[in-house]
């Protein structure tokens, strides 16, 4: 990556432990694409005044050459998974590797294209005799 990484923290005390797991997770992106020049990643708390469990809230900013992809995770009132920051730290570069996976894909011109209706219609159909 060609600028340094980039983690801010929330509503919550800053930690180096939650920052080297987010290294390690940058790491392995770039291994996928190399082209990163941007990895900008907060970490959020909630506010103090919510009585239930905290959820983390993980957002993930990468800029690659002519793209910028916006992951989020957290805020899942269904699972109380990410009660774990390291758990939603996980999950959010879990996301983050799909979707960086997905843009290679396009680049590479991998993607599927479906014919358009139109062409569907121009089709010669069998009637049955």
């Amino acid at each position: 990556m060609r600028i340094p990484l980039e983690v801010t923290f929330r509503h919550m005390e800053p930690s180096a432990a939650a920052e080297a797991r987010i290294a390690e997770k940058v790491a392995k992106l770039e291994q996928i694409h190399s082209d990163l020049t941007r990895c900008h990643v907060t970490v959020e708390a909630p506010h103090e005044h919510h009585r239930k469990g905290k959820l983390f809230h993980v957002n993930i900013d990468l800029t690659l050459p002519g793209a910028e992809l916006l992951i989020t995770r957290g805020h899942n009132h269904q699972s109380h998974a990410h009660e774990d920051v390291y758990v939603a730290i996980r999950d959010a570069f879990d996301a983050a590797k799909r979707r960086l996976d997905d843009y290679a894909r396009q680049q590479r011109g991998d993607v599927k294209h479906h014919a358009s209706p139109e062409v569907l219609l121009d089709a010669p159909v069998d009637v049955p005799e």
